[in-house]
């Protein structure tokens, strides 16, 4: 699982030299932020909808569409897909309730 994300992420990487009117990439990143983060608010509506209406298919349609847009602002601030597993690997065994308390200090 990580090796497709490590791939996405080189991926991602190397979109940053490419030309925007040849990939869609590079037209996300030319966006700027508030163009990435609007197609991640677009992502997380359509998934919230598919979650919604049930369809199996869907669901995971719009939720990999959701990971690969949120990857693209990743690389846009300069993250990968490793900075949010060692998040996890970080809350892992740790209640949700309490790592919130501990994020919220």
């Amino acid at each position: 699982m990580s090796r497709i994300l490590d791939e996405l992420a080189g991926i991602l990487e190397q979109r940053k030299q490419a030309d925007p009117d040849s990939s869609y990439v590079a037209g996300l990143y030319a966006a700027g932020l508030d163009g990435i983060l609007k197609k991640i608010g677009e992502e997380a509506t359509e998934t919230v909808i598919a979650g919604k209406q049930g369809d199996r298919a869907q669901i995971v349609h719009e939720t990999a569409d959701l990971w690969f847009h949120t990857m693209v602002l990743l690389a846009y601030v300069d993250l990968g897909p490793n900075d949010v597993l060692e998040e996890l690997g970080r809350r892992f065994g740790v209640s949700g309730l309490e790592e919130k308390a501990l994020r919220n200090k």
